[in-house]
């Protein structure tokens, strides 16, 4: 028996993907190659507030570096509590709130804590790919809704309407959506939640970006409608709006009942999340909401140069209306979009993700975040068009 095999054996059923992934692969490329504009993460490319950071160091220097409260520091969960409430979320007290060692491992606790095996969940796709890993993990069986561009890449009801069966438990909707920086219309939102109601079904409301939007959009909190919080987990998070993702923080609240055998999941994981993270985010919400609004103003310039840039080269994208992406149909190219994110890294040294990472039904689409200066992104523009000159020169030659 070769070695392969044997190691092969030794891991379990529930472990699906057994190679390296696509985005480790391209990691690896990118190692051996010089200034790389790196487009693909969701990691702002912005530092985190100093006064954040400033309440992080104090609490270090207090002494704060020992396990805390199960759920999360006391005064954390008051806050957050505070200001789900304050942008039209539903009421929690702090008993409800579970703070957790960033937004992906909470979407592990809820799937673990939710479905048995042969349960399903509903999941937009494209769509932020731990959902599957953690429903996977729990043997659920993932339900994908397919969105196209025909509706920007948005979840209606009348989709999720189709998807539904008796065995149907958790609907998923991440809103704005990763990775189409979509958002789902409050109009929407609403019938989905009747829906919702009128098959028993649970959601989990991924609201990561709320605090990121363009234009004239709107977030409307799923939990806040009627008959809805006693049915939905709300999860979000300190890493975007704060740009804090490597001081991995975030949390889910939901009802009581629901919330108290879940958070012992997240204690036999995690005993509790690192204090001085847990301080950090205090000082986020107590603070001054200035510097989200610097932040969003900045990705709203470098989404309006990304997107200018792509239509001159000829490359179609979702209408971008919230988080830090641009989701665009590199097709026009001829090559399916893995292959083109794989050339426009080893030639043009732009690194993006192609969307059947995220569930994509299609091998057209990839996503590029808005985490680099705007300088870099017209750099960026400038590399990629010139790749696509490239391909397109190719197409040309071999049909002559």
């Amino acid at each position: 028996m070769e070695t392969t095999d044997l190691h092969s054996k030794r891991l379990a059923d529930r472990i699906k993907l057994r190679e390296e992934h696509l985005i480790t692969k391209m990691a690896n490329l990118a190692e051996g190659l010089a200034d790389v504009i790196r487009l693909g993460r969701g990691d702002p490319d912005l530092d985190t507030p100093a006064h954040i950071i400033k309440a992080g160091q104090e609490a270090l220097g207090r002494g704060e570096t020992h396990y805390g409260h199960p759920l999360g520091l006391p005064a954390l969960r008051q806050a957050i509590a505070a200001n789900i409430k304050a942008y039209g979320g539903a009421d929690y007290s702090p008993d409800e709130i579970v703070v957790t060692p960033g937004g992906q491992h909470a979407m592990f606790v809820i799937a673990l804590s939710l479905l048995n095996p042969g349960d399903e969940i509903i999941v937009p796709c494209p769509g932020y790919n731990p959902y599957s890993q953690a429903a996977e993990l729990a043997d659920a069986t993932v339900v994908p809704v397919r969105m196209t561009m025909a509706t920007n890449f948005t979840l209606t009801a009348e989709m999720v309407a189709r998807h539904i069966t008796p065995k149907s438990k958790v609907l998923v909707l991440i809103n704005p959506n990763n990775p189409t920086g979509t958002v789902t219309p409050p109009d929407e939102v609403e019938k989905i939640a009747k829906l919702a109601i009128e098959h028993d079904l649970i959601v989990i409301s991924d609201e990561i970006y709320a605090r990121l939007t363009y234009g004239n959009q709107r977030i409307q909190p799923v939990a806040a409608l009627p008959g809805m919080r006693e049915r939905t987990i709300t999860l979000s998070g300190f890493s975007k709006a704060y740009a804090m993702t490597g001081w991995r923080i975030g949390y889910f609240a939901g009802p009581r009942e629901l919330i108290v055998p879940m958070a012992e999941i997240n204690h036999a994981f995690a005993i509790s999340v690192a204090s001085v993270s847990q301080h950090a985010a205090l000082a986020a919400l107590n603070g001054s909401q200035d510097c989200v609004e610097e932040m969003r103003r900045t990705y709203d310039q470098r989404r309006k140069v990304l997107c200018e840039g792509l239509e001159a080269i000829g490359i179609p994208h979702a209408e971008t209306q919230g988080a830090f992406y641009v989701y665009a149909d590199v097709s026009v190219t001829g090559l399916p979009a893995s292959e083109f994110c794989q050339r426009l890294l080893s030639e043009g040294r732009v690194m993006i993700y192609p969307g059947v990472i995220y569930g994509d039904h299609t091998d057209d689409f990839v996503r590029m975040s808005l985490t680099q200066s705007v300088e870099r992104i017209q750099e960026a523009v400038s590399r990629i068009a010139a790749v696509v000159a490239t391909i397109r020169a190719e197409r040309k030659s071999s049909v002559a």
